[in-house]
Protein backbone atom coordinates (compact mmCIF):
# COMPACT_ATOMS: atom_id res chain seq x y z
CA UNK A 1 0.00 0.00 0.00
CA UNK A 2 1.28 3.47 -0.96
CA UNK A 3 -0.15 6.53 0.79
CA UNK A 4 0.79 10.03 -0.37
CA UNK A 5 0.64 13.06 1.92
CA UNK A 6 1.47 16.62 0.89
CA UNK A 7 0.99 18.29 4.26
CA UNK A 8 3.00 17.87 7.45
CA UNK A 9 -0.18 17.72 9.54
CA UNK A 10 -1.34 14.69 7.54
CA UNK A 11 2.01 12.94 8.05
CA UNK A 12 2.01 13.62 11.80
CA UNK A 13 -1.55 12.30 12.03
CA UNK A 14 -0.61 9.19 10.04
CA UNK A 15 2.52 8.61 12.10
CA UNK A 16 0.69 8.92 15.43
CA UNK A 17 -1.50 5.98 14.44
CA UNK A 18 1.32 3.57 13.57
CA UNK A 19 1.48 0.46 15.72
CA UNK A 20 4.72 -0.90 14.25
CA UNK A 21 8.25 0.41 13.88
CA UNK A 22 8.95 2.86 11.07
CA UNK A 23 11.86 3.07 8.64
CA UNK A 24 12.69 6.25 6.76
CA UNK A 25 14.25 7.18 3.42
CA UNK A 26 14.71 10.94 2.85
CA UNK A 27 15.21 12.08 -0.78
CA UNK A 28 14.84 15.11 -3.03
CA UNK A 29 13.00 13.05 -5.64
CA UNK A 30 13.97 12.62 -9.30
CA UNK A 31 14.40 9.00 -8.32
CA UNK A 32 16.64 6.30 -9.77
CA UNK A 33 17.50 2.73 -8.79
CA UNK A 34 19.87 3.93 -6.10
CA UNK A 35 16.96 5.52 -4.23
CA UNK A 36 14.83 2.43 -4.76
CA UNK A 37 17.57 0.23 -3.29
CA UNK A 38 17.24 2.25 -0.07
CA UNK A 39 13.49 1.77 -0.06
CA UNK A 40 13.86 -1.97 -0.57
CA UNK A 41 16.35 -2.24 2.28
CA UNK A 42 14.11 -0.22 4.58
CA UNK A 43 11.15 -2.48 3.80
CA UNK A 44 13.23 -5.52 4.76
CA UNK A 45 13.67 -4.02 8.23
CA UNK A 46 10.31 -2.39 8.96
CA UNK A 47 6.75 -3.12 7.78
CA UNK A 48 6.10 0.62 7.48
CA UNK A 49 8.47 2.96 5.65
CA UNK A 50 8.13 6.71 5.26
CA UNK A 51 9.73 8.07 2.09
CA UNK A 52 10.13 11.83 1.75
CA UNK A 53 10.39 13.72 -1.53
CA UNK A 54 11.35 17.31 -0.78
CA UNK A 55 13.64 19.70 -2.64
CA UNK A 56 15.21 21.46 0.32
CA UNK A 57 15.93 25.16 -0.34
CA UNK A 58 18.25 25.45 2.66
CA UNK A 59 20.98 23.29 1.07
CA UNK A 60 21.21 25.32 -2.15
CA UNK A 61 23.81 28.09 -2.34
CA UNK A 62 23.30 31.50 -3.97
CA UNK A 63 24.82 30.30 -7.28
CA UNK A 64 22.83 27.03 -7.29
CA UNK A 65 19.43 27.23 -8.92
CA UNK A 66 16.90 25.74 -6.52
CA UNK A 67 14.11 26.37 -9.00
CA UNK A 68 15.74 24.28 -11.75
CA UNK A 69 16.07 21.11 -9.68
CA UNK A 70 13.88 18.47 -11.41
CA UNK A 71 10.48 17.89 -9.81
CA UNK A 72 9.22 14.54 -11.12
CA UNK A 73 6.67 13.47 -8.51
CA UNK A 74 4.39 11.42 -10.76
CA UNK A 75 7.32 9.48 -12.23
CA UNK A 76 8.74 9.04 -8.73
CA UNK A 77 5.47 7.60 -7.46
CA UNK A 78 5.38 5.16 -10.38
CA UNK A 79 8.83 3.88 -9.43
CA UNK A 80 7.86 3.58 -5.77
CA UNK A 81 4.83 1.50 -6.76
CA UNK A 82 7.07 -0.96 -8.59
CA UNK A 83 8.80 -1.60 -5.27
CA UNK A 84 5.46 -1.82 -3.48
CA UNK A 85 4.61 -4.87 -5.60
CA UNK A 86 7.67 -6.66 -4.19
CA UNK A 87 6.45 -6.09 -0.61
CA UNK A 88 2.66 -6.58 -0.80
CA UNK A 89 2.11 -6.66 2.97
CA UNK A 90 4.06 -3.48 3.65
CA UNK A 91 3.03 0.16 3.84
CA UNK A 92 4.89 3.03 2.15
CA UNK A 93 3.98 6.55 3.23
CA UNK A 94 5.25 9.14 0.76
CA UNK A 95 5.73 12.57 2.31
CA UNK A 96 5.85 15.07 -0.56
CA UNK A 97 5.40 18.53 0.99
CA UNK A 98 3.41 20.88 -1.21
CA UNK A 99 5.74 23.78 -0.34
CA UNK A 100 8.80 24.54 1.81
CA UNK A 101 6.44 26.14 4.34
CA UNK A 102 5.08 22.67 5.11
CA UNK A 103 8.53 21.69 6.41
CA UNK A 104 9.62 25.09 7.71
CA UNK A 105 6.52 26.85 9.08
CA UNK A 106 6.52 30.67 9.43
CA UNK A 107 8.91 31.71 12.16
CA UNK A 108 10.96 28.50 12.00
CA UNK A 109 14.55 29.53 12.72
CA UNK A 110 16.22 26.35 13.97
CA UNK A 111 19.59 25.52 12.40
CA UNK A 112 21.74 22.43 12.86
CA UNK A 113 25.46 22.63 12.16
CA UNK A 114 27.83 19.66 12.49
CA UNK A 115 31.23 21.32 12.75
CA UNK A 116 34.42 19.61 11.64
CA UNK A 117 32.98 17.03 9.25
CA UNK A 118 31.06 19.76 7.40
CA UNK A 119 33.98 22.06 6.76
CA UNK A 120 36.01 20.38 4.01
CA UNK A 121 35.40 18.79 0.60
CA UNK A 122 31.75 19.59 -0.27
CA UNK A 123 31.52 21.90 2.71
CA UNK A 124 34.42 24.00 1.41
CA UNK A 125 33.05 23.98 -2.15
CA UNK A 126 29.46 24.71 -1.13
CA UNK A 127 29.43 26.91 2.01
CA UNK A 128 26.31 26.37 4.09
CA UNK A 129 25.34 23.20 2.22
CA UNK A 130 25.72 20.77 5.10
CA UNK A 131 24.03 23.09 7.55
CA UNK A 132 21.06 23.01 5.19
CA UNK A 133 21.25 19.21 4.93
CA UNK A 134 21.54 18.65 8.68
CA UNK A 135 18.73 21.12 9.38
CA UNK A 136 16.26 19.49 6.99
CA UNK A 137 17.12 15.94 8.04
CA UNK A 138 16.72 16.84 11.72
CA UNK A 139 13.36 18.43 10.91
CA UNK A 140 12.27 15.32 8.99
CA UNK A 141 13.39 13.12 11.88
CA UNK A 142 11.20 15.26 14.18
CA UNK A 143 8.19 14.69 11.94
CA UNK A 144 8.65 11.01 11.04
CA UNK A 145 10.28 9.70 14.24
CA UNK A 146 11.84 6.66 12.53
CA UNK A 147 13.52 3.70 14.14
CA UNK A 148 16.09 3.63 11.33
CA UNK A 149 16.96 5.98 8.46
CA UNK A 150 18.72 4.91 5.27
CA UNK A 151 21.21 6.96 3.24
CA UNK A 152 23.21 6.11 0.11
CA UNK A 153 26.98 6.13 0.53
CA UNK A 154 27.54 7.91 -2.78
CA UNK A 155 27.21 11.07 -0.68
CA UNK A 156 29.63 9.66 1.89
CA UNK A 157 30.42 12.95 3.59
CA UNK A 158 26.69 13.65 3.95
CA UNK A 159 26.22 10.23 5.55
CA UNK A 160 28.98 10.94 8.07
CA UNK A 161 27.50 14.36 8.88
CA UNK A 162 24.02 12.91 9.49
CA UNK A 163 25.41 10.04 11.55
CA UNK A 164 27.41 12.46 13.69
CA UNK A 165 24.38 14.73 14.12
CA UNK A 166 22.35 11.78 15.43
CA UNK A 167 25.15 10.91 17.88
CA UNK A 168 25.68 14.51 19.01
CA UNK A 169 21.97 15.06 19.68
CA UNK A 170 21.39 11.57 21.13
CA UNK A 171 18.60 10.92 18.65
CA UNK A 172 16.78 7.61 19.29
CA UNK A 173 17.35 6.15 15.84
CA UNK A 174 19.88 4.28 13.73
CA UNK A 175 21.51 5.92 10.70
CA UNK A 176 22.38 3.27 8.12
CA UNK A 177 24.57 3.78 5.04
CA UNK A 178 23.89 1.65 1.98
CA UNK A 179 26.32 0.71 -0.82
CA UNK A 180 26.59 2.78 -3.99
CA UNK A 181 24.52 1.45 -6.88
CA UNK A 182 26.46 1.60 -10.15
CA UNK A 183 25.61 1.33 -13.82
CA UNK A 184 27.01 -1.58 -15.83
CA UNK A 185 30.14 0.45 -16.69
CA UNK A 186 30.90 1.47 -13.11
CA UNK A 187 29.44 4.98 -13.10
CA UNK A 188 27.65 5.67 -9.82
CA UNK A 189 23.93 6.23 -10.32
CA UNK A 190 23.01 9.87 -9.78
CA UNK A 191 20.25 12.25 -10.76
CA UNK A 192 23.03 14.43 -12.17
CA UNK A 193 23.92 11.85 -14.82
CA UNK A 194 20.90 12.93 -16.88
CA UNK A 195 22.67 16.22 -17.64
CA UNK A 196 25.56 14.49 -19.43
CA UNK A 197 25.64 14.25 -23.20
CA UNK A 198 26.97 11.09 -24.89
CA UNK A 199 30.58 12.30 -24.96
CA UNK A 200 30.50 13.45 -21.33
CA UNK A 201 28.93 10.16 -20.26
CA UNK A 202 32.10 8.43 -21.48
CA UNK A 203 34.37 11.05 -19.88
CA UNK A 204 32.54 10.59 -16.59
CA UNK A 205 34.00 7.10 -16.26
CA UNK A 206 37.30 8.78 -15.38
CA UNK A 207 35.91 9.20 -11.88
CA UNK A 208 35.18 5.58 -10.98
CA UNK A 209 38.23 4.31 -12.88
CA UNK A 210 40.52 6.65 -10.94
CA UNK A 211 39.09 5.46 -7.62
CA UNK A 212 39.71 1.88 -8.69
CA UNK A 213 43.27 2.71 -9.80
CA UNK A 214 44.15 4.24 -6.44
CA UNK A 215 42.55 1.35 -4.56
CA UNK A 216 44.60 -1.17 -6.54
CA UNK A 217 47.80 0.81 -5.88
CA UNK A 218 47.05 1.03 -2.17
CA UNK A 219 46.26 -2.70 -1.98
CA UNK A 220 45.12 -2.40 1.64
CA UNK A 221 48.63 -1.65 2.92
CA UNK A 222 49.76 1.48 4.79
CA UNK A 223 53.19 1.14 3.24
CA UNK A 224 51.58 1.96 -0.13
CA UNK A 225 50.12 5.30 1.00
CA UNK A 226 52.94 7.36 -0.62
CA UNK A 227 52.28 5.66 -3.97
CA UNK A 228 48.55 6.28 -3.69
CA UNK A 229 49.13 9.95 -2.82
CA UNK A 230 51.47 10.32 -5.78
CA UNK A 231 48.78 9.01 -8.15
CA UNK A 232 46.29 11.43 -6.62
CA UNK A 233 48.60 14.41 -7.10
CA UNK A 234 49.21 13.47 -10.73
CA UNK A 235 45.47 13.06 -11.28
CA UNK A 236 44.72 16.52 -9.88
CA UNK A 237 46.68 18.13 -12.70
CA UNK A 238 43.51 17.62 -14.73
CA UNK A 239 41.45 20.80 -14.04
CA UNK A 240 38.19 18.88 -14.30
CA UNK A 241 38.74 17.60 -10.78
CA UNK A 242 37.21 19.76 -8.02
CA UNK A 243 39.00 17.60 -5.50
CA UNK A 244 40.31 14.09 -4.89
CA UNK A 245 41.40 13.27 -1.34
CA UNK A 246 42.37 10.20 0.64
CA UNK A 247 41.08 10.69 4.19
CA UNK A 248 40.30 8.79 7.35
CA UNK A 249 37.08 6.88 6.72
CA UNK A 250 35.48 7.90 10.02
CA UNK A 251 36.65 11.46 10.73
CA UNK A 252 37.73 12.68 7.26
CA UNK A 253 41.03 13.66 8.85
CA UNK A 254 44.06 13.95 6.58
CA UNK A 255 46.15 12.22 9.25
CA UNK A 256 46.11 8.54 8.26
CA UNK A 257 48.74 7.33 10.73
CA UNK A 258 46.17 5.54 12.90
CA UNK A 259 43.56 4.85 10.25
CA UNK A 260 42.19 1.35 9.80
CA UNK A 261 39.66 2.59 7.26
CA UNK A 262 40.35 5.23 4.62
CA UNK A 263 38.03 6.85 2.13
CA UNK A 264 38.95 8.24 -1.27
CA UNK A 265 36.47 10.97 -2.18
CA UNK A 266 36.36 12.89 -5.43
CA UNK A 267 34.32 15.30 -7.51
CA UNK A 268 34.83 15.34 -11.26
CA UNK A 269 33.21 18.22 -13.11
CA UNK A 270 31.97 18.23 -16.71
CA UNK A 271 30.67 21.68 -17.67
CA UNK A 272 28.33 22.55 -14.79
CA UNK A 273 27.71 18.94 -13.72
CA UNK A 274 29.60 17.90 -10.59
CA UNK A 275 29.85 14.13 -10.24
CA UNK A 276 30.56 12.71 -6.78
CA UNK A 277 31.98 9.30 -6.00
CA UNK A 278 34.02 7.59 -3.30
CA UNK A 279 35.42 4.29 -2.20
CA UNK A 280 36.28 2.92 1.25
CA UNK A 281 39.35 0.77 1.89
CA UNK A 282 40.62 -1.06 4.94
CA UNK A 283 44.28 -0.56 5.79
CA UNK A 284 46.74 -2.86 7.52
Amino acid sequence: MVIVHTSTAEVIRERSGEKSTVGFVPTMGNLHQGHLSLLREALKHDPVVYFSIFVNPKQFGPSEDFNKYPRTLEDDLSLIRTVEKEFPSSKIVVYAPASPEEVYPPGYNQRVDVTGLSERLEGANRPGHFEGVATVVYRLFEIVKPREAFFGLKDYQQYLVIRQMALDLSLPLKVTGMPIIRDHDGLALSSRNQYLNAEERVEALTLSRTLKKVKEALDGKKMNLPLAQKIIQETLKDPRWNYLELLDGHSLSRDLSESGLVSLLGVFQLRTTRLLDNIQMELK
